[in-house]
């Protein structure tokens, strides 16, 4: 089997193209390297993707029409997983435009490549940020999803319109998923986690918004990539509907979360990170900052019953992960 994924050195691509490898798939990445964060960590894991003879990597804009056909027509895949996007909450406000071009003309043109090869089921990220202003939880794919807060989320509901249109016009198979918070080894610099892990390492403030009043879904990786892989045979409009279905009566498309959920205040997580490293955290406390939310809680009973699979991986444990690649990382940090 082969499969196409965008933002294979990205956090995420980057566990699910190993996870697929090492089940014996071919995986055709492609990653745009933008300096967003540290490149270095990206070509680190594109490295080690390399070492699978089995995996090859296109380094490209999504942005570059061209390049995204040549390459998912090159891979002939099975399945495509886009993973690919602009991310990141603060940095919409400071820099919109590259939201438009990655999210949703990147976005388009993948879903424009797909046509050529037809893939037996495309599957696509969005963003518990969707949710936005509802304050329903914890959060069902069925919930309202019109008051988003960021133009990051607003980007990532596009996208989700975008594909059902798609999937209705084209007869193609599509799946969002909406991540909550995913965190663990391998992980961005610009997340609370190794943002948080870095400056307690060094006896460095950290900055706690909302003065701590802040509710996550802690997702981690390994349980995530593990959501998405069993999604990807679930392929939309081919058997029958399950209970709290999200599928679309006019298309082959559906929602699905893929959280932990466990609402977790943030003080918690600090604390657990605490636990980790064995030092203290000094905590600067700040207001909530513009375009965040304070609370975000997954209702995952739709995954299970697709899938049968549940995340259940202890936050603690997820974060003694991370400070311990952490650590090994930059040298025991």
């Amino acid at each position: 089997m082969r499969a196409f994924i965008t933002g294979t050195a990205g956090f995420i691509g980057f566990h699910l193209a190993e996870l697929l490898l090492q089940e014996g798939w071919d995986v055709a990445g492609y990653d745009g390297m933008t300096d967003y964060y540290d490149v270095a960590l990206k070509q680190r894991r594109h490295d080690m993707l390399g070492q699978h003879a089995r995996f090859t990597a296109t380094e490209a804009l999504l942005e570059d029409a061209g390049a995204v056909s040549q390459a998912v027509a090159a891979a002939r895949p099975d399945v495509i997983i886009h993973l690919a996007a602009q991310a990141g909450v603060r940095y919409s406000i400071d820099n919109p435009r590259a939201y438009v071009e990655a999210n949703i003309i990147g976005t388009f043109n993948l879903m424009e490549a797909a046509l050529a090869v037809k893939p037996a089921h495309l599957l696509m990220a969005s963003t518990s940020s969707v949710y936005g202003a509802n304050t329903d939880m914890p959060y069902a794919e069925h919930h309202k999803a019109d008051t988003q807060m960021s133009f990051y989320a607003a980007t990532k509901k596009a996208n989700e319109a975008m594909a059902h249109s798609w999937a209705h016009i084209h007869n193609l198979p599509i799946t969002m998923f909406r991540f909550f918070t995913v965190y663990g080894p391998w992980g961005r610099p610009d997340m609370a986690l190794f943002k948080f892990t870095k400056a307690i390492l060094a006896g460095e403030a950290i900055d706690v918004y909302n003065h701590g009043q802040m509710w996550r879904d802690f997702t981690y990786i390994d349980d995530l990539v593990r959501g998405i892989r069993l999604l990807m045979d679930v392929v939309p409009g081919r058997g029958a509907q399950v209970a709290d279905d999200s599928l679309s009566p006019v298309a082959p498309w559906r929602v699905v979360n893929i959280g932990n959920s466990t609402k977790v205040r943030l003080e918690e997580f600090i604390d657990a990170i605490e636990a980790a490293t064995g030092k203290p955290a000094i905590r600067n406390y700040m207001d909530m900052q513009q375009g965040d939310v304070p609370a975000t809680w997954a209702d995952a009973t739709l995954l299970h019953n697709l899938t049968g699979y549940a995340p259940q991986t202890d936050m603690r444990e997820g974060v003694a992960r991370f400070v311990a690649w952490y650590r090994a990382h930059y040298d025991n940090a």
